[in-house]
């Protein structure tokens, strides 16, 4: 399975603000940090705000935060917010179907207990797992905002 871009900077933008907390970080300076794409990188804090991850603080000296403590964000739980319903192969729902062997084929369950494995791991960790006693990657998102 490949992670989307979406989930990609949806769990760096959480990590950032995680390390960052409680100070309010901006999407230009989570963007230009990570060398990515300021627009796309709104989208998916749209996204996470929606679903209650992020909070938004508007003005001049807004930013972005997190909305509930990161040992309390499960890793799993946003690779399926943002994944969404995406098949896996085309025989899954919402693939193109039209495979000849649909009727017979075993290889869909196997496909999906995989999944389903992939995702129990990753609701294993929390944010809090990936940024706590992470002493390099606080030197690296710790640093002065961006000018």
């Amino acid at each position: 399975m490949r992670l989307t871009t979406q989930t990609d900077y949806a769990l760096r933008l959480l990590m950032h603000l995680a390390v960052r907390t409680p100070d309010l970080t901006t999407i230009a300076d989570i963007a230009t940090r990570f060398g990515i794409s300021k627009n796309h990188l709104m989208k998916v804090a749209h996204t996470l705000g929606r679903e209650g991850f992020i909070e938004t603080v508007r003005g001049r000296n807004g930013g972005l935060r997190l909305a509930k403590s990161s040992d309390k964000i499960s890793v799993g739980t946003i690779a399926r917010t943002l994944e969404g319903p995406s098949p896996l192969v085309e025989c899954f729902p919402n693939g193109a179907g039209g495979c000849l062997i649909a009727p017979a084929c075993k290889l869909k369950g196997a496909l999906s207990r995989a999944l389903e494995a992939f995702f129990s791991v990753l609701d294993e960790y929390t944010v809090a797992d990936l940024t706590l006693n992470n002493a390099l990657l606080s030197e690296l998102l710790e640093a002065k905002q961006l000018d």
